[in-house]
């Protein structure tokens, strides 16, 4: 996971009014390019990462508070062994309103997943409904407290060879493949033309208030939480399938915080070099 420390101001954070972001992010290597000495924690800003029992899969992360009062960003980072299968589970929420939805997701959402009936036999089917009963299962833990917060979500799960990114909001998922950035994901803003119109269809409106938001509040037109506006704010994800193959490189998952001060291309571009340096270094220790 990778996360911008500067605080820089967003002109679409999530809930008007407009605040400094904190932002998180995960990066997963599909060949191990990493060892455990590569990561270090420290008191302002939380760093780490590991690997599966095999060594063909690590990851790394990062998770900034930046200049917020509070920290509203989770992520989830796991390797387990289900059934005699190696499953990875990597997710950055990104709360806002408050942070009750983004830990909420960091600490239900992967175990409605495995727990699901056809995580296996139809894993697809299995994360879209999995998202959605998180979702209503964290409206109704929520029900008698007033404040309504919510969180995007950007999900990687990888069974196998096969690769599915979910996503609810907008935190991205950008691949590297045979060294180019390519987005599996694509944000739920109320401005994209589908989006407006299923929450128009729904009976609520899109407005400009700094940035297009949903009802003038919301600019994100897909989240979990949000009860006030759940008609129209769904946390259906949208999903996408890759298979691992000798090109894919490495999986970046982040939260807006990354994505709206740069472009896909350009972090990839540095991130790139930055491994291959870091496996010269690993090569010649």
């Amino acid at each position: 996971m990778v996360e911008d420390c500067s605080g820089k101001m967003s002109s679409d954070e999530d809930l008007s009014p407009i605040s400094a972001p904190s932002e998180s992010g995960i990066i997963i290597a599909v060949e191990d390019v990493f060892s455990d000495e590569d990561f270090v924690e420290d008191v302002s800003a939380v760093s780490g990462g590991s690997h599966s029992e095999e060594g063909s899969c690590s990851y790394g992360f990062s998770s900034c508070q930046g200049k917020r009062a509070t920290m509203e960003d989770f992520y989830d980072a796991r390797i387990p062994n289900i059934n005699g299968q190696r499953v990875g589970f990597f997710g950055v929420f990104d709360g806002h309103g408050g942070s009750r939805a983004a830990e909420y997701l960091k600490h239900h959402l992967f175990e409605n997943l495995i727990n699901h009936p056809n995580f296996f036999t139809d894993t697809k089917q299995a994360i879209s409904e999995s998202y959605q009963q998180t979702d209503a299962d964290f409206l109704k833990v929520e029900s008698s407290i007033y404040r309504d917060d919510g969180s995007t979500a950007s999900t990687a799960l990888l069974v196998g060879d096969q690769l599915y990114v979910a996503n609810v909001g907008d935190s991205r998922a950008v691949i590297s493949k045979a060294g180019e950035a390519i987005p599996l994901s694509e944000d739920h803003k109320p401005n994209r033309d589908d989006e407006r119109e299923r929450i128009e269809q729904a009976g609520g409106n899109v407005l400009w208030a700094g940035t297009w938001r949903v009802g003038g509040v919301l600019a994100v037109s897909r989240a979990f939480g949000n009860r006030l506006l759940k008609q129209y704010v769904v946390a259906e994800p949208e999903i996408q399938e890759a298979v691992i193959d000798e090109d894919m490189e490495f999986l970046v998952l982040a939260s807006d915080g990354l994505w709206d001060v740069v472009s896909n291309e350009v972090y990839f571009h540095d991130l790139i070099l930055l491994c291959t340096e870091m496996q010269f270094l690993l090569l010649n220790q």
